[in-house]
This record gives structure tokens, sequence and C-alpha cells, in this order.
């Protein structure tokens, strides 16, 4: 059987217009329908209330509700029958309408003289039943339809426009309940709709849809308020399970957007249809246990929400934290639900705004049957929540009982109530206005609608509402939804609790509360504000959050944890940039972040710590006597020196020996001070550098050195002198070497390198330097050679005189005498000139403070080299063998 529903019905336009409700197939397909049913729509009936007034504003709301049947993957549309099951929130949102509207009639600076009456109707939750409650209300109380043969379209519009003529328009409506309800009243009606539970942002695009607000939030509000949160919280890790339709999809989608970029990802996204609801619960439940992801967020219905709860309990997954939308944060069938708790206690959710309104409370209580007699809806709800019936009363006086015949319900005749029964005093969730969000909703739609009206209707300074200023001001019997559209797309006031009003668009401002669900001390659930959202700021008391675990301690809800200080993230190759691994930072590198992405640079003079958390002044490295090294070169060098002072005193106590005297005593005395010079100064390389020590190190070692080896050049070309002068012919030969002329000899080839010294000194001198260039922890402080030719140069002169003693000595060296001098002076070059030549790579090459130590032990070594080989021998004779330290020994051949 498959159904077919024409209702033919007009805008209040200039033209005609067929509107197409419903056309439903069956499973075998559609079916050609002979017969066209017209209903009538604009009937009053018991589901609607209506109050007479200057202007009439309408209202929709989902009073009832009739369950869908289902037939395998299809949605059959119940028909046009009365919806059963009264919902007691829609109750409560209709007469805060008729609360507000009956306080605005009553304010003498709102609307003054204006009296506004309402036509509410019920929509059960179904898109066609909203539109014909919108017509209903345009098309007035006397629509009719008495034929099946309508005949033309043109014909059915005159005979409407005909019927309608006399009857008050609705220029306003509050509604519909669902976005889909304000997409088709505002496609198809000209009157204005304000609604109060539309969320979709679609809703938002003024050239689709011009006429229509809202006093709700769009979902794109509140899914950047989520992504607040996880990123107030540091939640890096995040799942999801989303409704398989629009709300879900754009919801996810904006979070997304949100906290891209802010280090949070999600984990995994599962999706929940209505119509597979206990399967696709069973893989989101399974889902969740194995992910890794603490924090949840669920976008979807709370029945929905209430299936996959029931799937977690079975599952014993109590460890998890959700964040719910406003679609079922503040839902009392799940916060009721005691065997969910376990699971949905600490939720932390985004629910619409609440806040009280005045009076309303005893509004609600003062509501009584026998005060509204033509109130149905009000009859229906007292036979259900008192089971007796209204319409017929008891009392003590037998004389005033009703003779009304007794009301049939669903479950028999109910018995008359005795009149006690009253809403004062009652706990119950009708009368119950702590938690009012929806119904505040209505209740600013009620009053912007009155602020556009009164914008409307108020005449400017100098004119009154005249015939002959009608052009000027509007009437109420004759308001026009254009000119009203443009006064509410302005509005703006304060409410009676002092909060500014204002459209943006289609939208209001967002905000939002926060909201948790904690446990009672009798187990049950309660809903806790906990914070705000407005607009982009969010206010949160962080302190009074229960989370799910059961403490005060945030949950942490991440892929990887947070790379601590002195570490990176490096991020793992085909994951989302929340998986990540810690990798320590280089030498010389630092992060003292948590989460750092990379690591910085120290400073030149600065080196990271062991933790690599921070940069550290780099420690002073330079030769000094308080390190092993230093110790080692300071001792040998002393010891060296001893033994050159203790030679001296040798030669001294035996300067009239054969062995000092034939060995020319002066320039042996000379050369063991040179010697003894050359120990001491290697102990000024040692230390912290300094201008002076940096000055006088090489220019002492330079000066020492040319110092010893002229000495020993000298003793080679006596040696050499004496033994020519033996021969025939040259006696003459020796007075060129006397001991003036060695004297001489020895200072001016000295002279030479002072000068040397001097210049270099004066013009580019070696600096206290900070090397920076070696990578470690340290700042090598060492002499910088400013100028290398000048060090070539001191060099250079002593490598030439060494090379000349050592050519002397080698010429000298088959000399007849029985002790030759010349021999030990070859031998003791021979380490000199190896020992230097050896040095300049190493001094090249070594790092830091090694490169003094290298200079320092080529000094000791050749110095040394020069001590051994030439005295030695001679020490050696003179204390131990004194029977060879005769002359006639010395001249033996």
């Amino acid at each position: 059987m498959s159904w077919l529903s024409w209702h033919l019905t007009v805008r209040p336009s200039s033209a005609p217009s067929l509107l197409i409700v419903g056309l439903l197939g069956s499973q075998l397909g559609l079916q050609v329908v002979q017969a066209v049913i017209c209903s009538q729509w604009g009937a009053p009936s018991s589901q609607s209330l209506s109050q007479d007034g200057d202007i009439v504003i309408g209202g929709l709301f989902n009073l009832y509700y009739r369950p869908s049947v289902m037939n395998h993957d299809y949605t059959i549309l119940p028909d046009y029958q009365p919806c059963t099951s009264l919902q007691l929130d829609p109750l409560k949102y209709m007469y805060a309408m008729v609360f507000t509207l009956e306080q605005i009639n009553r304010n003498t600076a709102l609307l003054p003289g204006v009296r506004l009456g309402y036509r509410i109707f019920d929509s059960c939750g179904r898109h066609p039943w909203a539109t014909q409650g919108a017509l209903s209300m345009i098309a007035g109380e006397s629509t009719s339809c008495n034929s099946t043969d309508h005949g033309s379209i043109s014909d059915v519009y005159a005979e409407e426009m005909k019927e309608r003529r006399g009857t008050k328009s609705v220029p306003l409506v509050i509604g519909g309940a669902s976005s889909q309800t304000g997409k088709i009243l505002s496609k198809i009606l000209e009157p204005i709709s304000i609604s109060y539970l539309a969320t979709c942002p679609c809703l938002s695009d003024r050239r689709k849809y011009p006429n229509f607000f809202r006093t709700i939030p769009s979902d794109i509000y509140q899914a950047r308020a989520m992504a607040q949160l996880a990123i107030h919280f540091h939640w890096t890790w995040i799942g999801a399970v989303v409704a398989n339709n629009d709300y879900g999809h754009l919801a996810i989608q904006v979070f997304q957007e949100e906290v891209k970029g802010k280090g949070v990802c999600v984990a995994f996204i599962e999706t929940i249809n209505r119509e597979t609801i206990m399967r696709d619960a069973r893989q989101a439940a399974l889902t969740i246990q194995v992910s890794r992801a603490k924090v949840i967020l669920i976008f979807t219905w709370y029945t929905d929400v209430e299936q996959l709860f029931l799937e977690l309990v079975q599952r014993n997954i109590t460890d998890r934290q959700y964040l719910a939308s406003e679609a079922w944060s503040t839902s009392k069938d799940l916060l009721q639900n005691v065997a969910l708790s376990k699971v949905s206690s600490g939720v932390l959710g985004v629910a619409v705004h609440s806040s009280e309104i005045p009076g309303y409370e005893n509004f609600l209580r003062s509501l009584h049957p026998s005060h509204l007699p033509h109130d149905e809806l009000l009859r229906q709800f007292w036979e259900q929540e008192f089971g007796c019936s209204p319409g017929v009363t008891q009392s003590d006086n037998q004389s005033n009982i009703s003779t009304s015949p007794p009301r049939l319900h669903r479950k028999g005749y109910l018995p008359p109530c005795i009149g006690t029964e009253s809403l004062e005093g009652l706990q119950h969730v009708f009368t119950d206005t702590s938690q009012l969000r929806i119904t505040y909703n209505v209740y600013l739609a009620v009053y912007a609608a009155a602020h556009a009206l009164h914008r409307l209707l108020s005449c400017p300074e100098g004119h009154s509402a005249s015939k002959n200023n009608a052009s000027t001001c509007s009437s109420p019997h004759n308001v026009s939804p254009l000119e009203l559209l443009q006064h509410l797309n302005n509005v703006n006031f304060t409410t009676p609790q002092g909060e500014m009003f204002y459209f943006q668009g289609a939208d209001i401002p967002a905000k939002y509360d926060i909201v948790n669900w904690q446990k009672t001390p009798e187990g049950s659930l309660k809903l806790v504000m906990i914070g705000q959202v407005d607009g982009f700021d969010l206010h949160l008391n962080q302190s009074a959050i229960q989370w799910s675990t059961g403490t005060n301690q945030v949950p942490i809800s991440v892929c990887t944890k947070s790379c601590p200080p002195g570490t990176r993230k490096a991020r793992r190759k085909g994951e989302p940039v929340c998986c990540f691994d810690c990798i320590p930072c280089g030498d010389g590198e630092f992060s003292n972040k948590t989460g750092s992405l990379h690591c910085e640079q120290c400073p030149l003079e600065f080196w990271s710590n062991d933790k690599r958390t921070a940069c550290i002044p780099r420690e002073l490295d330079f030769l000094s006597f308080n390190e092993t090294l230093g110790i080692t070169l300071t001792t040998v060098a002393v010891c060296g020196a001893v033994a050159t002072t203790a030679v001296f005193v040798v030669f001294l106590c035996y300067r009239h020996t054969p062995m000092v005297r034939a060995n020319n005593s002066e320039l042996s005395f000379l050369l063991l001070v040179s010697l003894k010079l050359c120990f001491l100064c290697s102990l000024l390389f040692i230390g912290r550098p300094s201008v002076w020590s940096c000055r006088f190190q090489q220019a002492a070692f330079g000066i020492s050195f040319v110092l010893c080896v002229s000495c020993l050049q000298v003793k080679t070309i006596v040696v050499l002198a004496a033994f020519r002068s033996a021969r025939p012919g040259a006696e003459a030969l020796i007075r060129w070497f006397g001991p003036s002329q060695q004297r001489g000899s020895v200072c001016l080839l000295t002279c030479v390198q002072i000068i040397i010294c001097a210049t270099w000194l004066s013009l580019s001198p070696p600096e206290p330097q900070r090397d920076l260039g070696f990578k470690g922890s340290k700042v090598t402080l060492g002499c910088a050679m400013t100028s290398v030719v000048g060090f070539a140069l001191v060099l250079g002169y002593i490598g030439l005189l060494a090379c000349i003693c050592l050519l002397l000595a080698f010429l000298a060296r088959k000399l007849p005498d029985n002790f030759n001098e010349a021999k030990l002076i070859t031998f003791s070059m021979l380490i000199f000139c190896a020992v230097w030549v050896a040095f300049v790579p190493a001094y090249v090459s070594s790092p830091g403070k090694y490169t003094v130590a290298v200079e320092i032990f080529a000094i000791l070594a050749s110095s040394y080299g020069l001590l051994l080989c030439i005295f030695a021998p001679k020490c050696f004779i003179i204390l131990l063998r004194p029977e060879k330290n005769t002359k006639k020994r010395m001249m033996a051949r």
C-alpha cells in the first residue's frame, strides 16, 4: 500500500504556488493514486492553543510524539492522525511563549497599546506536520475543502483568497524545532520564523534563508568550543563518535579545522546510523576499547549515546573521558540512568546557555485546568500526571458536583479530580526551572519579535498614527513581514536579565555553558555548570571539575607523551603529527620546554648542560698548574733547571781541572746559564694566558735557545780553530777566536734574535684568545699568533743556527783528541734538530691547550738533550773518574 498526500495551498503573495508535501512509495514501487485527498489544515484541533490579539504570533512545538514505523531500510511517515504521548519539555517551551507574551502585554514601555496574541500548533516532530501548522496560521480558520474535484490550481487559489478575506495573518512564527523544518518554513513561507532549536550552519546563509532567525548558536560554534576544551587541557589524541548525518560530519569537520596546527589529532572517527544502531554502537565500543585515546568526542543524539554506553558497560570500559555535544550533554534520561553511571560519570559537555526567567516558575505552578478550560493540552497533562479528569470535580458540597460525563482515557474512564490537585509545591520536571536552556531560547525569540514589532510600529517624533501619516507609521492590523524583517535584522535590546541581545545575520553571538556530570552521595549523577564559552573566550573553574577517573587530575590523552626538556620531537613516518619519538638534543644544543619541535643552538661562549635543558658558560680550558699534565711538565722543567744548576756547581767547584778548562770554561758556564733559562722559560707557557705572558713566553723561548745554540756554535768553532792552529802557518787563526771574540760572537748572534723578537712584539704581538671553534663544552684560552711571520722568523733563526752548528760539529767529529767535545755537540744537535723538526707538524695538528703542551715538550726535550749529551759525560769523569781528569789524558790521542 502506498500513500499519496497532496495538499494545495497558497502563499500570501501575488502568484499561486503548489506545495507537494509528501510522495512516498512502497517497496514494490509507486502506484498511481486516482483520488486526491484534501485535508482541512486550518481547523482548530485539540493539538493547538490560541489567543486573539492585535498582532498574532505563531508558534510551532513538538508537543506530541508518534514513533516511526520501520520497514527494512525505510522510515515510513505516519499518516495524518493525531500524535500520542505528550512531551513535557516542549510543553514547557510552549508555556514559556505564552508567559513571555503575557509579560510583554503587561509591559507599558514595550508595544504600548498593542496586545499580542498567539496561535500555537503541534508539529509532532514531523516536517509535514510543521508545514501544515505553519500554513494553517497563514490560511486562516475558515479554510475548507468540500469537494474531491478541485479543478484548476487558479480556482483553488481564488477560493482560498476568498475564504481568507477578513482573517488575521501571522507575520512571524516561533519555530520550528529542527533545522530541516527551519529550511522548509523559510523556503515556502513569507512570514518570518525565529527558531529556538535549529542549529544547522546552513541556515546562516542569508541569500538562501533571508527570513530565518534563531536564538540558538550554530553547530559550528559548539564544535569550536569543544576544540577549545581539547586545546586547553592538552588532549592531543582524541577519538570521535559522530552521527552519520550532516550534524555529525559537519561537527567533526569543524573540530578538525579548529585544532589543525595546534597539536591535536583525531585518532579515529566512528559513525552511528539510527537504522543500524546496535551494530554501530558495538563497533564504536570495540574501537574505543583498543584505542590509546582516553578522551572521546561524541556528536550524536542521546538515544545513540545510551546504546553506546550500554556496550561500554558490558565491556567494563570505565577509564575514558567523554566530551558531549549539546544534543546530549543535558539529557535527563542519561543522567538518571544509574546503570550507565560508572561510564558516564565525569562527562564534560557543551550545553545551550541557561538563564533564569523571573516569574516563570510561579506561572507554571499556577497553571490549572479550571483557570484555562479551553486549554486541551493542559487538560491532557493533568490527566497524565494526576490520573483524573479535570472536567469533573468533587467537593464536600454535593450540590457543586458537575454532571459532566466521565472522560474516556486510553487506560479507561478516568475518575473525576477532587479539586485539590495542584502544581504548587510539587517536585516535578515540568515545574523545574533550574536549567532553562531551550526554554530561555523561546523566551528570547518572543522578546526579539516584540522589540522588532515595537520598532516597526513606533512613529518618528512629531508624527502620529493617523491616516495622514499612514505611509510613515505601520498599523498593528497590517504588519508587513518585509518591513518587520528589516527591523528584526537591526534589533538590539537588553533582556530583563541584563544581557545584551542582537542578531548577527541569522544568528546570535555564540554563548555556551560548560557542564560536568558529577556523582552525588546517593550514587546518582547531577549536572554541574563549571564554566562558559563566550564567543572565543573560554572561562573554566577547573578545580570544580570531577573527572571520569574520580580524581582532580586532568586525564591524559596523547599518542605519545610530550617530549621532556632536553629532547625534541621526531615525527614517525606515515603517522599523524601527534605520534612521534623523542630524540635527545646534541652537544651544544638545548630545549627548555616540554614538547619542543627543535633543539636550539647554545651561544658561542655557552654549552649545553648534561641534561641538555639549558646553556651554561663554557669552562675555561688552558694548561693549568693544577692539572696532571701541567704538574708533570712543571716538575720536568724544574728538575731540568735543578740539574743544570747542579752541573753549574760541579763545574764551578772543578773549574781549575783540565776537564773544565780544556772545554772553554767561560762558554761552558754561559751555556749552562742559557740551558737553565730554557728550562725555566717553559714555565711561562703554563697557567692562564695574559697579555704579558703571551708576549714574553715566545720572546724568552726564542732568546734563550739562540743563546744556547750560539754558545755551542762558538764552542764548535773554537775547537776547529784550535786544531787547525796546530798546523804550520795557522797560528794567526786562533787569535781571531780569543775570549773576547767568543763573547762578542755569542752576543752578536743573540742580539739578532733580540731584534727579531722586539720587532715582532712591537708590531703584532701574540694576544690572549678564546678558542670557540673547537666543538666541546670548554673554551680554550691560548695565545693567538697574530703574526705568523714573526713566529716563523724566531723559529727559523733558531733552526738556522742549529743547522750551522750541526754542520760544524759534524766536520769536527773525527779530531784526534782523546776527549773530543765536537762529538758530543754533534749528538746533542742531532737530538735538538730532530725534536724541532717533529715539533712543527705536532704543533699545527694539536687541539686546544695541547698545542702549548707540545711546545713545552719540545723545549724540555731539546734542553735535556743538550744538557745530557754535552755535560753528562764530563760530570761522569769529574765526579766518578777523576783519574781521567788530567791534562795528559785529555791530550792523548
